[in-house]
């Protein structure tokens, strides 16, 4: 007896209409045009707050009837390096140039010294009456120094200290005392405290734990304040010129800048360059410690 062995089909399942693809989200342009619109926005910007120094740059290499006939544009025709050497040598600008260094040399060490014990006393040494000297020194950032200059003036006198480049250093030095105060004192408020105790621990006391733990770790700071206090005294003008009038050869190069405009007439290509000399120091300084700057003055903001 044979058997027949039978299959069934396989059951047949209905064709199933097909997904379509999510649909991708059209990419929004209004971002992109703000995007463009603002990198436009800052580009015109940038140049217009640049053009002046582009032009003063310009006008130093030229000569007096193309400073006058080309009028704003700041593209010499001819480089004439000789205004240079003119103005360096014509307006005394190597007494100047020395005299500049030395008072800003000074005024940073002695600002970054005193600032940076006060802001460390003032972030970790709690002391009576501490709100009442941090109102005090607050106080002092909205004196003005037309207001301040008559009875400095008559203490220097007093001190015996008029007719040198020192009167002008401990001025100067004075004077950018509250700023840095503050900023080292928000920088060091960010420094983690079990550094302090594990110095503690080990016997170092309070000037030895700033002078060999706190006062190494703050270098961006020191960089950012120094940078601060150089650049306000070496395009300080109106203290050295008080200080200076009866004695012209202590005269800064802010100062010596007048040496270019005379009664009767004003040596503007002369005068460009002379400019140009005095930034060229504060340009080049700030972009050696640009990086310091950045980090110290975001690690005091965070304070």
């Amino acid at each position: 007896m044979s058997s027949v062995l039978t299959t069934s089909p396989p059951p047949t399942v209905p064709p199933q209409p097909a997904v379509p693809a999510p649909a991708r989200p059209r990419r929004r342009r209004r971002p992109r045009v703000a995007m463009v619109m603002t990198h436009v926005a800052l580009l015109v910007s940038g140049i217009a707050w640049m053009y002046p120094f582009l032009w003063t740059l310009g006008s130093s290499l030229k000569d007096t009837d193309e400073f006058f006939g080309r009028g704003l544009n700041p593209l010499p025709e001819q480089l004439l390096w000789s205004n240079y050497q003119q103005a360096w040598e014509q307006a005394s600008f190597g007494t100047y140039f020395v005299n500049t260094l030395l008072i800003t040399i000074g005024t940073c060490v002695g600002t970054l010294l005193v600032t940076a014990m006060a802001g460390y006393v003032l972030a970790r040494a709690p002391f009576p009456g501490r709100g009442i000297c941090l109102f005090l020194i607050s106080a002092t950032l909205f004196l003005p120094h037309g207001y301040t200059i008559i009875p400095i003036f008559d203490l220097m006198e007093q001190l015996g200290l008029l007719n040198s480049l020192f009167s002008i250093i401990i001025v100067q030095a004075a004077g950018g005392i509250v700023f840095g105060t503050f900023l080292f004192m928000g920088y060091f408020q960010t420094i983690d405290s079990e550094l302090e105790d594990a110095a503690r621990v080990d016997g170092a006391s309070f000037h030895q734990t700033f002078w060999r733990i706190m006062l190494p770790l703050s270098g961006p700071m020191l960089a950012t304040v120094g940078l601060f206090t150089a650049i306000s005294a070496w395009n300080s003008y109106f203290i050295p010129l008080v200080f200076t009038l009866a004695r012209p050869e202590q005269r800064t190069l802010s100062v010596g800048m007048y040496a270019f405009i005379g009664e009767n007439s004003t040596e503007w290509t002369l005068l460009c360059a002379g400019s140009i000399i005095t930034l060229a120091p504060i340009i080049a300084l700030f972009v050696l410690l640009q990086r310091f700057f950045v980090n110290g003055l975001a690690g005091a903001v965070k304070g």
